[in-house]
């Protein structure tokens, strides 16, 4: 299964769940699909934004909070927002567009969605699914996985040859490329410039 089609699968559950939480018991699954197409794309375009105000603001793509609000503020998620020249022209801020989206993330309306993503105290969605599946309840089974923790490096071993692990081969190849380097040198008074030297090194 490739990247795609698996982000793709796991982003339907939510879909499901929301809809599930919105008081919708069935659904076609070509309503389904375009709607987990909607929500991607929304999510690409946030995070897109969200990278492009890190760039622009402190020239590094490590977002704050200020490059996620405005990102959030380009897709219209805070709403009503005034721009920044009619805040100017004000001499306040406008908080409306944040009081509003903190009340529509933490409202009565929307319990049952967040305790479905696990922001409750009850277990609920991949959480639930998970101990489901695990005879054991751990995480050891979905270790390494996009579900679970990251997994400890372990050598990969290469089949024949005079190498058995990826470190030697680099270090092997390494020393052959310097070997072949250093046998292109050639001795004083040769017409061939050296890989080593060159004219310009002594301007």
């Amino acid at each position: 299964m490739s990247s795609h089609a698996l982000y793709t699968s796991l982003l339907r559950l939510p879909i499901i769940h929301i809809l599930r939480a919105a008081g919708f018991h069935a659904t076609r699954p070509a309503v389904l699909d375009t709607l987990v197409d909607l929500a991607a794309r929304y999510l690409t375009v946030l995070a897109s934004q969200t990278a492009a105000h890190a760039y622009t603001n402190h020239n590094e793509l490590s977002p704050t909070i200020t490059d996620v609000r405005m990102a959030l503020q380009d897709v219209g998620a805070l709403w009503p927002q005034k721009t920044l020249l009619e805040e100017d022209i004000a001499g306040q801020e406008d908080m409306r567009g944040i009081e509003e989206f903190l009340a529509w993330m933490t409202g009565e309306e929307h319990r049952e969605i967040r305790r479905i993503a696990g922001l409750e105290e009850t277990e609920a969605g991949i959480v639930a699914l998970k101990k489901k599946h695990s005879r054991t309840g751990e995480e050891s089974r979905f270790q390494g996985t996009v579900l679970g923790i990251a997994a400890d490096e372990k050598p990969i071993r290469i089949e024949g040859g005079p190498t058995e692990t990826i470190q030697e081969w680099s270090t092997a190849t390494k020393l052959k490329n310097n070997d072949v380097k250093a046998s292109s040198i050639r001795k004083p008074g040769s017409s061939v410039v050296s890989y080593e030297t060159s004219p310009l090194s002594d301007v």
